[in-house]
């Protein structure tokens, strides 16, 4: 397998996981204030807590596309 794959879908993974990881991150930063009884953080913080589903359906979106261009390969295949 090459480092560089020709797959439409691998950006989008790539991107989500990014997308995931911070917004994750946010919603760690965002919640512990609340556990440790401190001030919460302002509204904007929950606001980027967003990016983590926003990131997983990217990288879904990527799996899809992947999984399309896959079959399409294996269709062309067979003809």
């Amino acid at each position: 397998m090459s480092s560089q794959s020709a797959d439409p879908g691998d950006v989008y993974v790539k991107a989500g996981t990014v997308v995931f990881g911070l917004g994750a991150l946010a919603t760690l930063v965002t919640f512990v204030p609340l556990f440790l009884h401190l001030t919460p953080l302002p509204t904007a913080m929950y606001w980027l807590s967003m990016l983590m589903p926003a990131g997983f359906l990217s990288a879904l979106t990527g799996l899809f596309l992947n999984a399309r261009a896959q079959r399409d390969r294996a269709q062309a295949r067979e003809s």
